[in-house]
């Protein structure tokens, strides 16, 4: 609460007029609180108020200032909606906002009001709202179900539940049935249909009911708000809370029952608890207790019940203190049959709730006359009692006779002080080794010994004088106090570790999915878990994907196991569509070997988690620490699915909106890059043909020079795609042969020399017969792309610099410009493809791929390519090819050739 008023600070207030349907005065009613406001000096502005031509609402408007609206043309029309940036640039301090669930044309910043109002919430504006029932997002569905109508605009809930103030504006159907007549809430003609449809008195009747319990939610949430703020114990008895009491026996689910009917009849939430003593280890009460509380929380949780397990030293505090946090107000409990001897010295849970609570009101369920069989005394003795076992009775023993042996041996010692100090640390050692049922026993014959040996008369159970009775009492009664105490701190220290162990084995399993990136490993870490936990063969079904909701595969599963029997994948099925456990050891299709848990999380359940029976049985062994870990494990792992399934959807839309980007980007530029050259071609080859006289032989030839190089460059773009293709597959094929640098150079600035007027080209090659072991076509594609790039791209340049050198192992080939440079900020984006630089007032022509075709060609020779920007004085960039250097071979004396022959 006080996180939530710390987030308050600096924000608006948002007041909601809440209504059960149109007509029923909201804006009305949040006009005269408006004017109100007005005219206790605040300042109010009319963002948005839809009078529907209402006159009387109308007339409240006048004398409040109205904020101009935003024009939005929409489909040829022009739609007049609520302007954000002018009321936050005007901030008044309250603002009317009507109709919060509207939806905002398309061009809005937010595409819900409720948003809106939320911005103006966060800029400290105090907002005043409209809202009809059937426009909650959580009821609209029984909205829809009651009237047959079902509104599209919705707000969710929580924005009703953190406004600061919900004022209930209300009317009987009979009031607002006499305003639609009269024409106050629809025209004539739409009141008619109206009348006959959404209006109708058993509609008006039904949203009523539901305005009016939704005002009482909320009111009743700020009451306990408040309550827990200021740590005021409850009850407050505003409206009623029931707390159903189970426990481990046979009664649980008959009060489950009882406390469904009550809960009906009060028309009141209610809770199911199950209070867990905390010197309990979770295993130490018998299956059968196990199977009744499961069986009772699973009752309750299918009544639409709360349910909750506590664990406490004291039990009608534990009960007391949390009904008193959450302002319940009547408390049901069982009663089950007790001894004579218990009810007179025992301490019963019943009347120590009545005779501590106050204020609060406490039923008792008591067991019906069927019910009342006796049990047994052997199953009473071992419900009640921890049966030593026969180690734990053989060592007390043992310590008993060491200690009368040592008084013996050791006559000094035979004082009663020594020897019963000495019977008090065996009982004890008995305690912590071996719990209190065994210290109990221990301290019963070390009274027995005691008497025998060390009393008067010896060896005899008499006992000569009053001395010796008060003295083996008194050691009879330290000794079971002490040893029950000290076992009770065992049995709590053991219950504690066993919790302890449950949340590392949880905290472990949650670090481990927050590791895991892939499904497959998230599922490997549930499944394995799962079966070390419960050594049962586990396994998690997903549903397929682009399948029905109902079809599961097995996506993983130890051991390996990829087969389900027909029973067993109509358990699943049946788990996965109504989220509820199936299979052996649940009342669904319990015949099935598997038992099957869903994976839940706040949207649906997202898989299924299935355990087989190992044993001969014909039931499953589910024990409540088992149950409450797995459900702890399975709410994680289904957070964690989503979590990847979200990341997943998310790539792969990314992904397509990448691909779509790049199709748009390859469209345009091949439409751009074919369009142009194919106009010029068209263009000159019309005019030749057309008027071949009007042209003399150097008009013809420019003519046929342009249709030439437009030719040329549509093959240059033409070979980009193929080589690109070539590359991504995989399929490009490299052709060695020996090559001058000087020759391939001197070709592929041949190949530019139309575009590169009127720029300066530098040739450098050092030394000038430097060889290379390469491709001699993709080489030159590479030297042509990078010196067309700098012809295109770079800007108020003079000189384009082609170098080749030697340096040691590799060849370095540089291309190097004058130009403005490159921004730093696209240098790590150059060798993308289709990527271009959109300079402030141009964007470079051509397709993208021109860098990205020649970093791929030159990878694909086991070389470099590289770009540096600036080079000296803030200007120029250079373009790199790093080669590995071979030498040529020298050639022998049978295969050489005469010098005239090789041209040198």
């Amino acid at each position: 609460m006080l996180l939530a008023a710390a987030d308050r600070e600096g924000r608006g207030r948002l007041t909601i007029f809440l209504g059960m349907a149109p007509g029923v005065g909201k804006t009305y009613t949040m006009l005269e609180t408006a004017r109100r406001l007005k005219a206790d000096d605040r300042d109010v502005a009319v963002g948005v108020v839809e009078t529907h031509g209402r006159a009387e609402t109308q007339a409240l408007l006048e004398g409040l200032e109205v904020l101009p609206r935003r024009i939005i043309p929409y489909h040829g029309h022009d739609l007049q909606e609520f302007d954000l940036d002018a009321a936050l640039k005007r901030k008044p301090q309250v603002l009317l906002l009507d109709e919060l669930a509207h939806s905002n044309a398309p061009d809005c910043r937010h595409p819900k009001r409720w948003q809106d109002a939320e911005e103006l919430l966060r800029a400290g504006i105090d907002v005043l709202s409209t809202l009809n029932v059937q426009h909650i997002e959580s009821l609209n569905d029984v909205v829809a179900r009651i009237t047959g109508v079902r509104v599209q605009e919705t707000v969710p809930d929580r924005v009703l539940d953190e406004a600061d103030e919900v004022e209930l504006v209300d009317l009987t159907p009979a009031e607002l049935t006499d305003r639609l007549e009269d024409g106050k809430v629809y025209v004539a003609n739409l009141a008619a249909q109206a009348r006959e449809g959404f209006f109708r008195p058993g509609n008006l009747t039904a949203l009523r009911e539901l305005a009016l319990r939704r005002t009482a939610e909320r009111v009743n949430a700020q009451m306990v708000g408040y309550m827990r703020s200021r740590a005021i114990e409850g009850p407050w008895p505003a409206s009623e809370r029931l707390m159903v009491c189970i426990g481990p026996d046979g009664l649980a689910s008959a009060i489950v029952l009882a406390g469904n009917r009550m809960a009906e009849q009060l028309k009141a939430p209610w809770v199911t608890i199950y209070v867990e003593p905390a010197y309990m280890s979770p295993g130490a009460i018998s299956d059968i207790d196990t199977a009744a509380i499961e069986d009772a929380l699973s009752l309750a949780e299918r009544l639409q019940s709360r349910t909750e397990r506590l664990i406490g030293l004291d039990l009608p505090g534990e009960i007391l203190a949390y009904a008193r946090r959450n302002n319940v107000t009547q408390i049901l409990i069982g009663r089950s049959r007790r001894s004579r001897i218990r009810e007179l010295f025992g301490r019963s849970l019943v009347q120590e709730l009545i005779r501590k609570s106050e204020g609060i009101a406490i039923h008792v369920v008591t067991a019906p006359p069927a019910s009342k069989k006796r049990k047994s005394l052997s199953y009473r003795f071992r419900k009640w009692v921890d049966v030593p076992t026969w180690p734990g009775i053989l060592t007390s023993l043992a310590g008993l006779a060491g200690v009368v042996g040592l008084a013996y041996l050791v006559p000094s010692m035979r004082q009663h002080p020594n020897v019963s100090m000495l019977f008090l640390a065996i009982v004890l050692y008995s305690a912590i080794r071996h719990g209190r049922t065994a210290s109990l026993f221990t301290a019963v014959v070390a009274f027995c010994i005691y008497n025998f040996f060390f009393a008067t008369p010896l060896f005899s159970l008499q006992i000569a004088n009053f001395h010796d009775v008060i003295t083996l009492l008194v050691f009879l009664v330290v000794a079971a106090t002490s040893g029950s105490l000290a076992g009770r701190v065992r049995d709590q220290a053991s219950a504690a570790q066993d919790r302890m162990s449950a949340l590392q084995l949880l905290y472990d399993f949650s670090r481990r999915l927050g590791a895991a990136k892939s499904a497959n490993e998230l599922l490997h870490a549930v499944v394995l878990k799962a079966h070390r936990l419960s050594g049962m063969p586990t396994m998690v079904l997903l549903p397929e994907q682009g399948s029905d909701d109902d079809d599961l595969l097995i996506r993983y599963a130890w051991p390996p196991d990829d087969i389900l029997d027909t029973a067993s994948t109509a358990a699943a099925r049946w788990t996965y569509s109504h989220a509820e456990p199936a299979g052996t050891g649940t009342d669904t299709l319990p015949a099935a070997p598997w038992h099957f848990r869903p994976m839940r999380t706040g949207s649906g359940v997202v898989g299924v988690f299935g355990m087989r029976k190992t044993g001969t049985g014909t039931k499953i062994d589910l024990k409540s620490d088992l149950i409450a870990t797995l459900d702890a494990m399975l709410d994680q792992s289904a957070v964690a699915i989503e979590r990847i399934t979200f990341a997943e959807d998310a790539s792969s839309a990314a992904t397509a909106a990448a691909t779509e980007r790049f199709r748009n980007v390859l469209l345009s530029s091949v439409s751009h890059d074919l369009r142009t050259p194919l106009t010029s071609i068209l263009g000159s080859v019309t005019a030749l043909r057309q008027a071949p006289t009007r042209y003399n032989d150097a008009a013809r030839d420019e003519l046929l020079a342009t249709i030439q190089e437009e030719t040329e460059r549509l093959e240059n773009f033409v070979t980009n795609l193929l080589d690109i293709t070539r590359l991504e597959s995989g399929v490009i094929e490299m052709r060695h042969d020996w090559i001058m640098l000087s020759e391939i150079i001197n070709s592929s600035l041949q190949q530019v020399r139309s575009r590169s007027h009127p720029y300066k080209i530098i040739r450098r090659v050092i030394p000038e017969m430097l060889m290379i072991h390469s491709d001699y076509v993709l080489l030159q594609t590479v030297l042509v792309n990078l010196i067309d790039n700098a012809i295109k791209h770079a800007q108020q340049m003079t000189t384009i610099d082609v170098s080749a050198l030697r340096q040691d192992l590799y060849i370095d080939i540089s291309v190097t410009d004058d130009g403005d440079g490159v921004p730093p900020e696209h240098l790590p984006h150059l060798f993308d493809k289709f990527y271009r630089i959109r300079h402030t007032d141009h964007t470079t022509a051509g397709t993208g791929l021109g860098l990205s075709i020649a970093k791929g060609i030159i990878e694909a020779m086991n070389g470099s390519l590289t770009v540096e920007s600036p080079i000296a004085g803030g200007r120029g960039t250079r373009f790199t090819i790093r080669l590995p250097f071979e030498e040529q071979p020298k050639l022998t004396d049978a295969n050489k050739e005469p010098a005239d022959a090789q041209g040198i």
